[in-house]
């Protein structure tokens, strides 16, 4: 199966959910245009109360529509945008890339830089909608499976049905982390 992009969303207010777009504009070391969390240092409320000059390493979230597809399969009503993703991608295991892959999408590429941080706020959003994105692997350490974060490299439009390729790293790899 060819890595495509599902759907595209932004928002300008800091709010859960992101409208669904024809079309977003990333613009390198910012993020999506006209998106609260577009900036080159951290726009996460909580990260910017503990220090706002650190760097935005989450400019970018994406998520698999395969995660949509499993939690409805579980009664969770979700869709592009609804938690806080920018963009939806169909055919890739994000969470199985190292860090520091780029992601080639429309005229745009990002750098993957980690695991997005689940929050209580998605149980606002739907009920029990935490624990059902977060899991445990064999050695008994957190899984976290709600998406991953990533920074702009090359600015340019981005849009559903638009192909997306990889780019790994250099050797050795590491391993994606909370951010």
């Amino acid at each position: 199966m060819t890595a495509t992009v599902a759907a595209v969303a932004s928002s300008g207010v800091h709010e859960f959910s992101k409208a669904v777009r024809p079309v977003i504009v990333l613009e390198a070391g910012l993020g999506v245009r006209d998106d609260a969390h577009r900036g080159k240092t951290v726009k996460h409320r909580s990260r910017v109360r503990q220090d706002p000059s650190q760097p935005n390493l989450r400019q970018v979230h994406l998520i698999a529509a395969e995660l949509h597809e499993e939690l409805r399969a579980k009664g969770f009503d979700v869709g592009p945008g609804g938690m806080g993703e920018n963009v939806t991608t169909r055919g890739l295991d994000l969470l199985a890339l190292p860090r520091g892959t780029l992601l080639h999408m429309g005229g745009a590429v990002v750098e993957a830089t980690g695991l997005r941080n689940p929050c209580a706020q998605l149980n606002d959003y739907r009920p029990g909608l935490m624990a059902a994105v977060l899991d445990r692997a064999a050695d008994g350490g957190l899984v976290l499976r709600a998406g991953i974060m990533g920074i702009v490299r090359q600015g340019g439009a981005i849009r559903a049905g638009d192909s997306l390729r990889t780019e790994l790293p250099s050797l050795p790899h590491e391993g994606l982390r909370r951010v």
